[in-house]
């Protein structure tokens, strides 16, 4: 069976420490994409010239450049990706594609994931997990189920990604995991294969936060998207048990109840987060009981 045509778009700003690896691995592909949008989000670091090289040198590498900024948020992520998107739309591609600028990875990846793609019509969204360069580290996969797929390396059936309307740019983040929710709640299969490894150069959350900062921010994301209090908590107690010991989950706990105090803004479309706290709820169960767990999907519409 031949693979599916795609089209990947890739929005960095100021990565020109780990862009080249990202750009060798896709020229070492054995499945190329049809065009591959690397938007530049006003970066100044030399991100452009490092992309003009490949580009003059590899026609299926675009780079689009976006005007300078001095904000850093998500929803920025989401306006850059939509950009190189308009580039590419009108394309005869069967799967949309999206990788971060830090990763590496080997030279079979895509054809492994199109190939999956191909052969089960009812998968929407697919990616591969990444394992953190200094830390070593990739998601406990006990709490973190295969069928979420991370953002920095996703690609959709082109049907799915329409239907769910593409990124939601929300600011704090979590724009990946509400197109993989939204997705399922469509009634896609979504999946993670762990055959394959993204290996990812900057540490999850360091672009402008210490390392125990993200901590409370993303007690505070958990909050903003929809996590189920009791499947919280047992996060929390779980991040007890990792590096930074105690630490850790004390300040996620205390990013959620701090959001949870002021009420801050859930972007997370009620439904989606109805959806969302049921599956959580459905894990849970799964993990205390054994037993095997099934999401209940509606049919596609």
């Amino acid at each position: 069976m031949s693979l599916p045509n795609y089209v990947l778009i890739t929005p960095a700003r100021n990565e020109a420490e780990f862009i080249e690896l990202t750009i060798k691995s896709m020229v070492a592909q054995k499945a190329r994409p049809v065009k591959w949008v690397i938007v530049s989000d006003g970066s100044t670091d030399g991100t452009d010239d490092i992309v003009q090289k490949y580009a003059a040198v590899h026609p299926w590498i675009d780079l689009v450049r976006m005007p300078e900024r001095k904000e850093r948020h998500f929803a920025a992520k989401v306006n850059a990706f939509n950009a190189g998107y308009s580039r590419v739309k009108d394309l005869n591609c069967e799967i949309v594609g999206s990788l971060d600028a830090d990763l590496s990875f080997d030279e079979d990846l895509y054809s492994f994931l199109l190939q999956k793609l191909a052969d089960n019509p009812g998968l929407g969204l697919v990616g591969a997990p990444f394992r953190g360069v200094a830390s070593n580290q990739t998601y406990d996969y006990r709490f973190v189920s295969i069928e979420h797929v991370s953002g920095c390396c996703q690609l959709f059936r082109r049907e799915c990604f329409e239907q769910i309307g593409g990124y939601v740019p929300v600011k704090g983040g979590g724009i990946d995991l509400i197109a993989v929710v939204s997705a399922r709640m469509k009634g896609w299969k979504t999946r993670t294969f762990t055959e394959k490894v993204c290996l990812h150069h900057r540490e999850m959350g360091t672009a402008q936060d210490s390392s125990l900062g993200v901590w409370f921010k993303t007690g505070g994301k958990d909050y903003a998207l929809g996590c189920h209090p009791l499947w919280e908590l047992f996060r929390i107690i779980y991040q007890m048990t990792k590096k930074p010991f105690v630490l850790g989950g004390v300040l996620l706990a205390s990013g959620y109840l701090w959001a949870l105090i002021r009420r801050a803004d859930r972007p997370m479309p009620p439904e989606v987060r109805k959806f969302r706290q049921r599956e959580q709820l459905q894990r849970l169960k799964v993990f205390l009981t054994g037993r095997s767990f099934s999401a209940g999907q509606p049919a596609r519409s």
